[in-house]
Parts: C-alpha cells; structure tokens; sequence
C-alpha cells in the first residue's frame, strides 16, 4: 500500500474566463459548484473535487487532460450534443456519426473540449 492508495483524488484544470467555465461545467455539464474563490472554481464530480484554477492564460495541452467513465456513451454523447457540446474529430482515428472511436481494447471514446480549448472525453470500457 502506498502513501496514496486511500488518499480522494482532487483533479485540476485551469480557466482563463471563469463565468465561461461556471457555465460549461455547471450549466452544461450538470456538475455542481461548491465554491467560487478569486483563486479557483471547485466543482463536484460524483464525489471528485475538480478545481479550475482561475490563471491570466491556460496552457491547453494537445492531449486529453480529464475524462469520465460511462455507462452508455451514446447516449451520454447524444445529451452532450443536445446541450450544444460537440465531439471532436481527429484525422486518422475512424470515429462513428457521433465522434465515437473504438480502441483497440473495445472501449469506446468520444472526446470534446471546453470553452478554454481543454480536451475532455468520455469512455465506455
């Protein structure tokens, strides 16, 4: 056992307009906003604290940088889209009429990005 194995997981994000943030991940998203602090947003996550820390300019990496397990990915990307959420799609990747891509471990994944160009996904393992 490690120093960790028992310890909650916090994730982190950043935003650089905090009102656009609020709205995606509590408006569109349906995750709830515990606080709104002049340093971060902290939502919650089915019981994972997200904190978008509020920074001058994000640094949006080119990879996915949060992601969430689904039971039915269809489904769940069908009310992304009708909350005005769209997949991305990546050249070379065959992703279905949804964005949807299968790995080759069967899990299927569709990501999509927030209002600060940070890539998040969604996977049905």
């Amino acid at each position: 056992m490690g120093p960790l194995n028992d310890a909650k997981l916090v994730a982190f994000l950043a935003t650089s307009d905090a009102a656009l943030a609020i709205t995606f991940y509590r408006d569109v998203l349906g995750l709830r906003l515990l606080e709104d602090s002049p340093f971060a947003l902290v939502f919650d996550a089915n019981g994972v604290m997200i904190r978008v820390q509020k920074v001058k300019e994000a640094v949006v990496p080119p990879y996915t940088a949060l992601g969430w397990e689904v039971e039915d990915i269809a489904g769940t990307v069908n009310r992304l889209r009708g909350a005005g959420v769209t997949c991305e799609r990546f050249p070379g990747m065959s992703q279905d009429e949804l964005g949807i891509w299968q790995s080759p471990s069967g899990a299927r994944v569709a990501w999509f990005k927030d209002p600060e160009g940070l890539i998040l996904s969604v996977t049905e393992f």
